[in-house]
């Protein structure tokens, strides 16, 4: 080191303020703890400057330029070094900011979420951004120091592990409680009722470090497409179900459907209304079919309530007719097929 660079050294231990690669840092912890009196230290007005010792914060400078002297900062002198004869003191200097930060982005996994509609259980992500404000300086820093935490990075590390925790837990517990699809979830519909419950479930977890998250932005809960794709072809299949009466009636429709469907395909121009005039004929068929079989329970006399169940007087072949057109209506796959058929083979 040349004697220019020692005193371009000395003359920075002059003067202290926070350094500008950290302006927008929420916290800043300044490098040196050894200060020389009279030194000149500068608070941007959106900040405010803590002299910490022995994880206590024993004084608080706000906005302006300040000469570090004993007889204009009395709480100095709780800091001297006797060595020094009083030239020095000696304590941890955090500036903290209390300007509100916004676009502190976060995201992870939130598990797997059970949809309510179908049933299944969903891998599901959150990824998004929040602004964040102190509001007590002095809670923050004992908190950090306490932690381990002094640098910002460290803090941030820390706070958005916290958010995600909060918003993975009232993620699952709204669509538990709401019964709200998965698929409208990740749509967006419920984004304000969603990041209100955040909210109000950080506020306990981070009023004790002297901070509040003060709105969240670009809140996102995604999932997989191949889940999505999965997720909209079972909820189109159940709703079309409850249209029908009953999964059996659905399959019975989806039957007739592809029968009209294959009538439509020679009917030139005509093609949307013979596929239209199928899908009703099909779900109607359906429908009849449903109503048959209620009349029939109803005319059915009452069966004692210790009866064993009926046995099963349909023969192998017939089950081999209605497997097949569960299988062509795209009910069964083909190895759920095949495993069926194979056993009522073996029964013929």
């Amino acid at each position: 080191m040349g004697i220019f660079d020692s005193i371009k050294g000395e003359a920075q231990r002059n003067f202290i303020a926070r350094a500008d690669s950290a302006k927008g840092e929420i916290v800043y912890k300044y490098p040196e703890k050894n200060v020389r009196m009279k030194t000149q230290l500068t608070v941007d007005a959106d900040e405010v400057a803590l002299f910490v010792k022995d994880g206590k914060v024993e004084g608080k400078l706000g906005p302006g330029r300040h000469t570090l002297d004993t007889n204009n900062i009395p709480f100095l002198s709780r800091l001297l070094e006797g060595f020094t004869g009083g030239n020095m003191f000696m304590a941890e200097i955090f500036f903290v900011s209390n300007r509100e930060h916004t676009g502190v982005k976060f995201g992870g996994p939130i598990g797997d979420v059970r949809d309510p509609e179908t049933g299944l259980g969903i891998g599901t992500m959150v990824y998004g951004d929040f602004s964040i404000r102190v509001t007590e300086p002095e809670k923050l820093v004992v908190g950090l120091v306490g932690m381990g935490r002094a640098s910002n990075e460290e803090f941030l590390g820390w706070f958005k592990g916290q958010v995600l925790k909060v918003t993975r837990d009232r993620t699952a517990e709204l669509l538990v409680k709401k019964k709200w699809p998965l698929l409208d979830v990740t749509s967006g519909a419920y984004v304000e009722e969603m990041e209100q419950e955040i909210l109000a479930g950080l506020k306990p977890h981070v009023d004790t470090y002297g901070l509040t998250i003060v709105r969240m932005g670009n809140f996102v809960v995604s999932i997989k497409p191949e889940d999505e794709v999965t997720l909209k072809k079972l909820s189109k299949d159940v709703a079309y179900s409850r249209l029908a009466g009953g999964f059996q009636q659905y399959a019975q429709g989806q039957a007739m459907l592809g029968a009209s469907e294959g009538m439509a395909k020679g009917g030139g121009g005509s093609d949307g209304a013979m596929q239209g005039m199928g899908m009703g004929m099909g779900f109607g068929m359906a429908q009849m079919f449903a109503n048959q079989q209620n009349q029939q329970q109803q005319q059915r006399p009452a069966e004692p309530a210790q009866a064993a169940a009926p046995a099963d007087t349909r023969s192998p072949a017939q089950r081999l007719k209605e497997i097949k057109e569960l299988k062509d209506a795209g009910v069964l796959s083909d190895e759920e097929y095949n495993a069926k058929r194979a056993e009522l083979m073996k029964l013929l």
